[in-house]
């Protein structure tokens, strides 16, 4: 275990578990995570080895006894008449029967239904009602001459929830985190090892917990498939629901005007809608209409009585087209049915998430460390939903007076949706709640911006806000630093072309990334990139700087580990391309040694120089034993020096063993992370101020 993870066992005794347990336990069990962290919090919530080994078995053992699988549905059915009793582990669901004045039980996976439920069991847990609800259940087999009897009892039910937790305990044990540890801590939580992302990966992941802590949240993902979208919706917590997109009716989701039973929305905390692109998927438009009424009133009318319900709704879908591909075409929403390509339904999402952002699942990214038993965490997020947090940054900062209500609405919401979950105890500092709030605003901008491609009614919006000092402080989208001549247009009315929009001309903020150069003329300049920019290479930021030297000194002090070093090798190539044919140039690295492999980073450093060799490259290096290496640059012999804050070290992780992906293969296709670099002439290497 690392320090966080000893941390997080102090100050979370019996609350927490090892991640990569529900793998091991789960087998072909087809059942959500929660319930087996409930399983594994019960016998497994610890960091004693020995009793995790005994718990694992616990809960195999549980799991091979008690959860029914379909196919061995008639086994299970036979133990239970054998034995009179038998516990099992199954979905159920409950309807009333008016004819018999009597609730019955449907078991999803066992095959039996007509179970009597009683009043009291229903009244205590009324999502049975709905969907079904994952149970632990003993049932009794008692035959009867009676053919309108059913054989089957339900003795016990007991839905598979948290039934207490200590609130206040919670807020106080998170003051013992730092944020970045908190926030390392709900990662790993979900299941994702917090190393393999940068800082606003972490929050756009932590932004799908929202509907589940806030009222009426209305949030959409779009992106490719393959990145988690829905995982969270229908794994994560007992309080949520995933419904296919194109399943959902009014009655369902809403009210069945004939029999008064009121729908989804009235049960979940989060309906969640899979699949929810689609051009061709045929939507049923009264419940666009109806959909629409709620999302921004809160309510829904049946006949003539109008209801109220506070589930939060969450669209997540793929997307067909890259990014820059819908900016010059259409918008970021052209995925969507006809029916739902409406800019009165569009405008009452509260965040896009940017699901072009969120990398692609793979088997290194999951966790093997400790977090939250995430049922425990689904009700503490429940919880929290009677909160508002909605102001903790009007204390420091004032949002731009253009900005309308509504987007208001949006902004506030996912700013305290983000404090609940980070700062429950409060705490946060001037510069944290403005991280969170230029988030916010950027995940209802990206919503506003596409909008105004889409109808011609809407107009610009400057977002921005004012901090205590009176400086306005712009906000833009990565998408929109990405591709500015693309984002930047508009759909014409006819919407068969784009056209230049007519945008208010914007300040420039020293925050916002700046362009990579693209003019012959070299200058000295300073550039700022966003965590998750794409479109960077060492060619483009490089290779203009570094043509025509004969001489290139690197001083970085991580060229240790293996991505590090393949980063260099990358940076060589640079340098091969941009050299003078017939010419030689010498690259020359200072570095530390690594401590622990040493020897194999010596190794890889002389395959590189036998390697460069061959192409024109005297590659040599040094350690500096001091450990004094700070500054990370590269110097070159006509002039000029590039500071870098993080060395070569400016990318995301990728996939480094997969030929196929063009992370791989191409630079300009990885995400990075967030960096600086300043361009400075400066007298050739070897000269006295040198």
């Amino acid at each position: 275990m690392n320090e966080l993870d000893h941390k997080i066992n102090t100050h979370f005794p019996g609350l927490v578990v090892r991640k990569d347990l529900v793998k091991t336990v789960k087998g072909n069990a087809i059942v959500p995570s929660y319930v087996l962290e409930y399983l594994l919090g019960q016998y497994c919530a610890t960091n004693d080895e020995p009793t995790i080994q005994t718990g694992i078995e616990t809960v195999k053992d549980i799991l091979a006894k008690h959860y029914v699988h379909r196919n061995e549905a008639g086994l299970i059915r036979s133990n239970i008449k054998e034995k009179g009793r038998y516990k099992v582990i199954d979905k159920v669901s409950v309807d009333l029967n008016e004819k018999k004045d009597a609730y019955e039980a449907q078991f999803s996976n066992l095959g039996i239904k007509e179970v009597i439920v009683d009043s009291g069991t229903v009244k205590k847990h009324p999502k049975l009602l709905v969907s079904g609800v994952w149970c632990i259940a003993d049932i009794e087999y008692q035959f009867t001459e009676d053919k309108n009897a059913s054989p089957w009892i339900l003795s016990t039910l007991k839905p598979i929830q948290l039934s207490h937790f200590d609130f206040d305990g919670y807020v106080e044990a998170r003051k013992q985190f730092t944020t970045d540890e908190w926030i390392d801590l709900l990662v790993q939580s979900i299941g994702f090892n917090p190393e393999m992302f940068g800082k606003r990966s972490k929050l756009t992941q932590l932004i799908r917990l929202i509907p589940f802590c806030e009222r009426n949240y209305n949030l959409i993902e779009l992106g490719p498939k393959g990145t988690g979208k829905s995982h969270i919706y229908s794994e994560f917590s007992p309080h949520g629901i995933l419904i296919s997109g194109g399943e959902v009716t009014v009655p369902k989701l809403f009210v069945n005007n004939s029999s008064g039973k009121i729908g989804l929305v009235g049960y979940w905390d989060c309906v969640a809608f899979d699949e929810f692109a689609g051009k061709q998927k045929r939507v049923d438009k009264a419940l666009v209409d109806i959909m629409k009424n709620y999302m921004a009133n809160k309510s829904f009318s049946r006949g003539v009585e109008t209801l109220g319900a506070e589930a939060s709704m969450a669209f997540v879908g793929n997307t067909q087209h890259t990014v820059p591909y819908m900016l010059k075409h259409s918008d970021l929403f052209c995925e969507l049915p006809d029916k739902f390509y409406d800019s009165a339904f569009l405008d009452r999402i509260h965040f896009y998430i940017p699901g072009w952002e969120v990398d692609i699942i793979r088997g290194e990214m999951f966790s093997s460390g400790y977090g939250f038993v995430v049922d425990y965490l689904a009700e503490i997020l429940r919880s929290l939903r009677n909160h508002d947090y909605s102001d903790r940054y009007k204390e420091h900062f004032t949002l731009s007076s253009d900005i309308s209500t509504r987007d208001r609405d949006g902004i506030n919401k996912t700013f305290s949706g983000l404090m609940k979950i980070l700062f429950p105890h409060g705490g946060a500092t001037k510069e944290e709640a403005e991280e969170l709030l230029r988030f916010a605003i950027e995940g209802r901008k990206r919503v506003k911006d596409q909008l105004m491609r889409i109808d011609s009614t809407y107009g610009n919006v400057r977002f921005s806000y004012l901090d205590s000092a009176g400086q306005t402080k712009l906000v833009t989208t990565l998408e929109e630093e990405e591709y500015p001549n693309y984002y930047r247009k508009t759909i014409a009315e006819d919407g068969d072309e784009l056209t230049e929009a007519t945008a208010p001309a914007q300040p420039h903020q020293a925050s916002a990334p700046s362009p990579l150069p693209v003019d012959p003329e070299l200058k000295e300049k300073h550039l700022t990139f966003q965590e998750n920019q794409k479109g960077i290479s060492f060619d483009t930021l490089f290779g203009l700087y570094i043509k025509g030297a004969t001489k290139i000194t690197v001083t970085d002090p991580y060229i240790r580990l293996f991505y590090q070093i393949r980063n260099f090798m990358e940076f060589l190539e640079t340098v091969v391309k941009h050299k003078i044919p017939g010419e030689e140039v010498a690259v020359h690295l200072i570095t530390t040694e690594d401590e622990f492999k040493g020897e194999q980073q010596k190794e890889n450093f002389v395959k590189m120089q036998d390697s460069a060799a061959a192409v024109g490259v005297n590659f040599t290096w040094e350690f500096d034993g001091t450990n004094a290496i700070h500054a990370r640059h590269i110097v070159t012999d006509h002039d000029w020096k590039i500071s870098l804050d993080r060395g070569l070290d400016i990318f995301q992780h990728y996939e480094m063993n997969d030929a196929f992906t063009f992370a791989n293969r191409l630079q300009q296709y990885r995400p990075c992370k967030a960096f600086e670099v300043t361009f400075i002439k400066h007298k050739p290497i070897g000269t006295a101020e040198n």
